[in-house]
This record gives C-alpha cells, structure tokens and sequence, in this order.
C-alpha cells in the first residue's frame, strides 16, 4: 500500500459510507485524518476506529454548505497537524426526481453541498498545499450525469457534472504548484444506497446486471484503498480525470 505518512487527509462526510472507508484507509496508510461531517457521533466513532489502528484523528461538526464551517475545518486542520496534503470532497446532498418535482430548495442545495462546497474547501487549501511542495484534491461524481436514460436523475447529475468541470479547470490551474485534483465515480456500499437497493428491489437487479465485476464497491477495500493509491507517487502523473470506481458499469470516455 502507498505510504502516507506524514500526509494530513481532510475529508467530508466521513461520520459513514464512502467518507469512512477512505479515512480508515488512509489511516491504515499512516495518514492523519481529520474527519468532518454533520453528526458529532458519527465522526467520533471513525476517529476511534483510526485510533483503533494506531492512527490520528480529530472529529469536527461541518455542514459543507456553511462557508464559515468550511474555513473552520481547514484551520482546525492545520492547527492540529500542520497542513492539509489530501482534500476529499466527499459530502453531497442529492437531488433526485423528475424534473416536475424537483423542487428549487432542493437543487440549491445539491449544487451548494456540492460544487460550491468542494470549490470553497478547494480555494481554502490550495495556498496550504502549495506551500508544502503540493497536493491532491479527490471530488466526487456519478454515473448519473452519464446515463443514456436521464429520467429521474437530471438535478443530480447537472450537479456532478458541474463537479467534474471544476475537476478540470483545477487540474489545469494548479498543476504547476504540485497540485493534482481527480474526479472519482464510485459504485459503493454507502448507506444511501442500499436503502436505495432496497426500495427499489427490481430496478436494483437490473443494475446488478450492468456491473461487469458483478458487486458493488467494498467501502475501504475497494473504494478507499484506490483512492489511498492515487495519492501516491506512482500516480502522480494523472489528473484532471473522472476514475470511475464502479466496476466497470459507466463509460466516460
């Protein structure tokens, strides 16, 4: 596994899911974690399980779509550790519906939990990256924002896609600085969608049977020990790129 230590990893929406799985991966890596999310319980409960493995984690309450709890986040940060090496934007509320039924509150805040929040947190640690000799920012997207048949995800994926131009225009400003920044597509076991596979039990065998490895996404195995190597040296001639962790359902060529 890539070596991380050393290297300070902020993630959002870490209190479960996908959020999780990459903190305990990039603890097990010997990162040090700052872990963020809505829910005090929630991130106190990854923190123990980083300090579990011998890492170092501190919790913090941050709703991504508050600007000041974005700015507070990264100063806890780098009080605590020093600096910022990794950003995982990985927070989002989802509007989904049809488009008669999505309502404006709910699309203001896919885009303000999503793009604006990563393009806040990236602004926000950009300057501290560069300071030590770069870094790499993960954003999150979907296959949604790709579908032949759009019906029922076009708020949620005009909000990923959206992510991914950011991705791109990042990549393309801050290489010189050290500075790579990757959309990731993942297919994971998150919370939200197994209630989704469970309410929608014959769409979701539909889906099953688009995914050419068969499964969805393990959270750490699969999900945050990609990421973990991404982060490494091997990798460090790759950004700007959607990497659709998915088992091979989407096409984003």
């Amino acid at each position: 596994m890539t070596d991380l230590n050393g290297k300070v990893a902020l993630i959002t929406g870490a209190g479960q899911g996908v959020g999780q799985g990459i903190a305990l991966a990039m603890a097990s890596a010997g990162a040090d974690i700052v872990a963020t999310g809505r829910t005090l319980a929630k991130v106190e409960a990854t923190a123990r399980l980083v300090a579990q493995r011998g890492g170092r984690a501190i919790p913090l309450v941050c709703d991504v779509k508050n600007a000041d709890d974005l700015k507070a986040v990264v100063d806890a940060a780098t009080q605590a550790f020093g600096g910022i090496d990794v950003l995982v934007n990985n927070a989002q509320e989802v509007p989904l519906g049809l488009l008669e039924d999505v309502t404006d509150e709910a699309f203001l805040n896919g885009f303000l939990s999503g793009p604006l929040a990563s393009l806040r947190l990236m602004k926000l640690v950009k300057p501290i990256m560069a300071t030590r000799g770069g870094g790499t920012i993960f954003n999150f997207a979907s296959s949604a924002g790709i579908r032949w048949d759009m019906a029922f995800y076009g708020a949620y994926g005009a909000v990923k896609q959206a992510t991914r131009a950011l991705t791109r225009a990042a990549a393309s400003e801050w290489g010189r600085a050290g500075i790579r920044v990757l959309t990731i597509a993942p297919h994971a076991e998150s919370p939200g969608l197994k209630g989704w596979i469970e309410n929608n039990p014959t769409e979701a065998e539909a889906f099953f049977k688009t995914i050419p490895l068969g499964r969805i996404g393990r959270l750490e195995e699969d999900i945050g020990r990609a990421i973990v190597a991404l982060c490494g040296p091997d990798m460090g001639y790759l950004t700007g790129a959607t990497v659709p962790l998915d088992g091979g359902q989407a096409n984003f060529d």
